[in-house]
């Protein structure tokens, strides 16, 4: 069978960029976490630790565009967001 389709013979969706992105940015919020917790200095770690925050940001920037897509499940504060702005779209407010 070849990689590309599932069990049911269609083939399967190509991964897009914002899900690369996700495990890109997962992986350095935890190099950044790493190197915060080795700081020798209280304002280098700290600074680690803000890059760290920052890379956590754009993850879930790309993994709200993945809820909005429908790819990914609709759990955490991504999807309430990317709920919110979709029903915004629509003229529908949530609240």
């Amino acid at each position: 069978m070849d990689p590309a389709t599932t069990g049911t013979g269609k083939r399967a969706p190509h991964e897009t960029l914002d899900a690369q992105l996700i495990r890109y940015w997962e992986r350095e919020a935890a190099r950044f976490e790493a190197l915060a917790q080795r700081a020798r200095f209280g304002w280098l770690g700290r600074g680690y630790a803000r890059r760290a925050q920052r890379a956590r940001d754009m993850a879930e920037r790309a993994r709200a565009k993945e809820v909005a897509r429908g790819r990914l499940p609709a759990t955490g504060p991504a999807a309430a967001r990317a709920t919110a702005s979709a029903a915004a779209r629509e003229g529908d407010s949530p609240g």
